[in-house]
């Protein structure tokens, strides 16, 4: 019997892989070359499916790079001369803030406890910050900040870029490419692939800082994929290297699938699910959510305290064919994680409930 993955990722593929990837197979995607029609064609798709999904406008390109990890040095690198603002809540946000240093910016940190989150109240934005790097999904946490706290921050910081990392989210949020520059995810969450592509979307302001940037000779904004090569491929829907040609083409079918399905169906499900989770969680002697505020807690990555060592609880599961994910760093024997992404039905939701209780 198959297992059914709950794990934030690699997780649960999402049913139409199998097909998809067999026709990539019978077409032998995988051996086309990158500067053929048949590519240029397939990034085309892909882009115009995720600008659908997503409601990304035309001031965006879509870009293509090996990890979502890789964003964040390309966005440090291209979009910040001098100093850098992170929110830290959480271990994945604590590396996009890590990578600032590593690369020698100045870095502005505003900090909560992990499990807590941000509401644009809470938030003063450095003078001189030139990017304001914001976390939707705290991975390690399970705590997300909603795009309306993104959106009144934009608002009241226009002049600054503003980047959000989705990458344990997206399509869920629902975000407003009309106040956010840049964005960026990796397929193996909840677009239900394996791992192996980045997705960064970044618009013409990100772009006009990165060729700013490129002409002060005492910076660089790096040898490989700087944000003016990727854009100047993506006019004829290009890349600058070699691509994983497959993983754009299946991201492409499964985006179709979601636009099928429909983005306001598929946040309504993914809510849907998020709260039998949660009113399993209040309601349990022997679980309780990580995440004490209502408006912080995440929709697609749900952490649990666990009153029995995480493990036994991991093992009683994987019995039943139910994989879920242990808790992040340090509560690794305190806590598990769930993903709620769009591969996991309602149905395998109640069954993993059901488990749960046992």
């Amino acid at each position: 019997m198959k297992n059914t993955y709950f794990t934030p990722g690699p997780a649960e593929l999402y049913p139409s892989f199998y097909q998809h990837l067999q026709k990539a197979m019978d077409e032998q995607i995988g051996s086309i070359s990158h500067r053929s029609q048949r590519f240029q064609d397939i990034y085309k798709f892909a882009d115009d499916q995720l600008r659908t999904l997503l409601n990304i406008p035309d001031t965006h390109g879509i870009f293509f790079t090996g990890s979502a990890s890789e964003v964040w040095e390309r966005v440090l690198l291209n979009c910040v001369e001098h100093e850098s603002f992170h929110l830290v809540n959480g271990s994945f946000s604590q590396k996009f803030y890590d990578y600032a240093n590593a690369l020698h910016k100045h870095t502005n940190v505003l900090e909560k406890p992990f499990g807590e989150g941000f509401d644009a109240a809470d938030i003063e934005v450095p003078e001189y910050a030139e990017l304001v790097c914001l976390t939707h999904n705290e991975t390690s946490s399970g705590v997300q900040m909603r795009p309306a706290e993104m959106h009144k921050l934009k608002r009241k910081y226009p002049k600054k870029l503003f980047c959000v990392d989705t990458v344990s989210s997206s399509p869920y949020p629902d975000l407003d490419f009309g106040l956010i520059d840049s964005a960026f995810f990796s397929v193996q969450k909840a677009f239900g692939m394996p791992a192996g592509l980045g997705v960064w979307i970044a618009n013409q302001s990100c772009l006009e800082k990165a060729e700013y940037l490129q002409q002060n000779d005492t910076l660089t904004i790096g040898a490989h994929h700087t944000l003016p090569v990727l854009w100047k491929h993506y006019k004829t829907y290009e890349t600058p290297a070699t691509p994983n040609v497959l993983y754009i083409y299946l991201l492409g079918k499964i985006a179709e699938d979601f636009n099928r399905t429909g983005i306001d169906t598929i946040r309504r499900q993914t809510e849907e699910k998020g709260r039998m989770l949660y009113k399993f969680l209040d309601a349990s002697d022997a679980y309780e959510p990580f995440v004490k505020q209502d408006r912080h807690r995440s929709q697609t990555v749900i952490v649990a305290t666990t009153k029995q060592p995480s493990a036994d609880v991991i093992t009683a599961a994987k019995t039943a064919n139910m994989v879920v994910g242990s808790g992040y760093g340090k509560f690794k024997e305190s806590q598990i994680r769930i993903a709620n992404f769009p591969a996991v039905s309602t149905e395998q939701i109640a069954s993993l409930i059901d488990q749960l209780k046992k």
